[in-house]
């Protein structure tokens, strides 16, 4: 696996809503790691190409490798922009049709989080098993250890990442409020608290390994 150059992770997976020295447009790049029970199987990373994006990449790539149906796998992905509406439907059919496998997507920003298409879509990959979770520190560590070539330094923050996170979850619960199933409704009592324990959970289980080695 080719790992990213240090500074293109730092400005690519950057959860800054802008940055003040353009240096060209921040694009898409998806990190995964396959995983069988606590084993890494495989891992890669890839970015929007001209003709297809990298969740479309990163599914064909999943698809070619012929795993067992009869075992259980987990992906996490570490995606700088959340996924498009059409590139959503695409993740939903992919585990439509693989249903042994788990995934779960970190993203460091919401692309177009305003407009309803895009909307629809994250709510879409939420009921259908598909949790799309704000990167925190964590996460940006773990991405940082496993896809940088970071020559053995360890990741930096960057000034108001919580704030960035946080921002970013605050949208992400406002969206899943929107037109969604019963238990991110407003009306329906405990709506925020059952979105919250259910990020805990997909959080603690997918760095929990993680957290095991340090």
């Amino acid at each position: 696996m080719s790992l990213l150059p240090a500074e293109t992770f730092y400005y690519q997976f950057g959860n800054q809503p802008r940055v003040k020295e353009p240096r060209g447009r921040r694009e898409t790049y998806l990190c995964y790691k396959l995983k069988l029970l606590d084993e890494t199987l495989d891992q890669g990373c890839f970015k929007n190409q001209k003709r297809s994006h990298a969740e479309i990449c990163f599914i064909e790539k999943i698809s070619s490798l012929d795993l067992d149906r009869t075992q259980r796998y987990k992906i996490t992905c570490y995606i700088t922009w959340s996924p498009c509406p059409r590139c959503a439907e695409k993740l939903v059919a992919f585990i439509d049709d693989y249903p042994h496998l788990s995934l779960q997507v970190f993203a460091s920003r919401l692309y177009f989080h305003w407009c309803w298409p895009h909307q629809c879509g994250l709510q879409l990959l939420w009921k259908s098993n598909i949790p799309v979770l704000a990167m925190t520190e964590p996460e940006f560590t773990d991405c940082w250890e496993n896809f940088v070539d970071n020559q053995g330094m360890q990741f930096e923050l960057w000034e108001k990442l919580k704030q960035y996170s946080d921002a970013a979850k605050r949208r992400l619960q406002k969206i899943l409020r929107i037109n969604t199933t019963y238990q991110f409704s407003e009306q329906s009592s405990g709506g925020i608290q059952y979105l919250n324990s259910l990020v805990d959970a997909v959080r603690n289980v997918t760095l929990g390994a993680h957290h095991a080695h340090h």
